[in-house]
């Protein structure tokens, strides 16, 4: 069965990022959505596939000649 959400380590793994980076994000308000459920992080595939696809459009954007 296909894990539906990850947890702030799993993410971190994924991104090869700290957790800490994660975090920090949170408290910013940046980076993917995220739910807390009974005191956990947890974010949902459906969300970190989106915020991946608005980050690789967003920095592709950027080197575009204007």
């Amino acid at each position: 069965m296909k894990p539906t959400c990850l947890n702030q380590k799993e993410l971190a793994e994924r991104w090869t990022i700290s957790h800490r980076t994660l975090e920090r994000w949170r408290w910013a308000g940046e980076g993917p959505a995220y739910m807390k459920i009974g005191g956990r992080v947890v974010y949902r595939i459906a969300d970190i596939e989106a915020f991946e696809r608005y980050v690789m459009n967003t920095t592709s954007d950027q080197g575009a000649p204007t």
